[in-house]
């Protein structure tokens, strides 16, 4: 995500003006926008005519840019697309005023964005701009004689190291580095990046050879990488692991293993009675108390009881911003995996304790 001018308006509220890069910025997007928030942008409309020539078509469709005050908000996952639906308030033609229109808003598409931003959208916003800054997942590709190894960013793909060694499983020539030594400095280099998660690809078996070895040596770093087939190294190589996906793959799953992580201990302390609490009631009593040491709530739940929808008794954001004021984390879970289905069984929202409340 970039964050391309950001100013305060009027009554609390600011205004952010920002390119969502990837499909994992416009799933930020649906939790950012809300109903009664400000979306601007440019779009196409259907302007119906007066004159006889345009009279059977229905309108033609029209450049312009309008700004919503936004009703309702749905993310396409297989469009690429957030839509945003609302009610015209400016527009660069003033007939289409008052009327309901539909944003669609894809990658490389620059919005403003006009609300009151409540803390977790602000921490959302800001991992999302992080994530296009910092790469998260390195791609090494290795053959026989040479291995390479590139980090992967919302921005593209860059090339950060370039190793070649001997020509076969048996060392020839004075100079060349051994197969053992390549893998050992390509282990060296992995080790040192601050990524998430790796994927080893390349042709053959030479792949699997350098897992074995980096299992071998550093188990730890081991456990990060995912191999993957290619018929190439290099940025052939590169092009080809992201043709496929591998990446999105991977960079998901990372993301449900660390949820998975939480919910594991959040369901361990709840078989023990131990310092845990969860569904609305429980976890807004502990935040009072500053007893939260990490709050943990669902996505669609956060949004429904934000909008007319909500069935709590408590409000959410005042669990949200009293968490953090009293040094608390919070982790906002995605619905659709695992993790974030068995927070739904247990209401949508529980915490880890620094003590037991009760």
């Amino acid at each position: 995500m970039q964050i391309n001018d950001r100013h305060r308006t009027t009554d609390g509220r600011e205004r952010v003006t920002l390119v969502p890069e990837s499909l994992d910025d416009l799933w930020h997007l649906t939790y950012i926008v809300e109903p009664g928030d400000l979306v601007a942008g440019d779009t196409t409309r259907r302007i119906q005519r007066n004159d006889d020539d345009m009279r059977d078509t229905g309108g033609e469709r029209e450049h312009m840019w309008v700004e919503l005050e936004v009703e309702e908000v749905e993310f396409a996952k297989f469009a690429n697309r957030v839509r945003v639906g609302g009610v015209i308030v400016d527009c660069s033609r003033e007939d289409q005023l008052d009327f309901h229109h539909t944003v669609n808003v894809e990658p490389r598409t620059e919005i403003e964005i006009e609300k009151i931003w409540k803390p977790d959208q602000d921490d959302r916003l800001q991992e999302a701009v992080e994530a296009t800054e910092n790469p998260d997942v390195a791609i090494a590709t290795v053959e026989e004689g040479e291995a390479y190894v590139h980090t992967v960013a919302q921005y593209g793909t860059e090339e950060r190291a370039s190793l070649s060694g001997s020509s076969g499983k048996s060392d020839r020539g004075e100079g060349a580095r051994t197969r053992e030594t390549l893998f050992d400095e390509l282990a060296t280099i992995l080790d040192r990046m601050d990524v998430d998660a790796i994927i080893l690809a390349g042709p053959g078996f030479t792949k699997q050879d350098a897992l074995d070895y980096i299992q071998a040596n550093d188990p730890d770093l081991a456990a990060q990488i995912t191999t993957v087939d290619t018929a190439g190294v290099g940025d052939r190589g590169v092009h080809e692991v992201l043709k496929r996906g591998a990446v999105d793959e991977v960079q998901t799953q990372t993301r449900i293993s660390a949820e998975a992580d939480l919910v594991d201990e959040l369901t361990a302390r709840i078989a023990k009675g131990s310092e845990v609490a969860y569904g609305p009631d429980q976890v807004a009593e502990a935040a009072e108390f500053g007893a939260i040491e990490q709050l943990l709530v669902l996505d669609d739940r956060l949004r429904k009881e934000r909008g007319d929808e909500g069935e709590w008794d408590v409000d959410v954001d005042d669990i949200i911003e009293t968490t953090e004021q009293k040094g608390g984390e919070v982790t906002v879970f995605s619905g659709e995996f695992d993790p974030g289905q068995q927070l739904r069984n247990l209401g949508g929202i529980a915490a880890l304790l620094r003590y037991r409340i009760d």
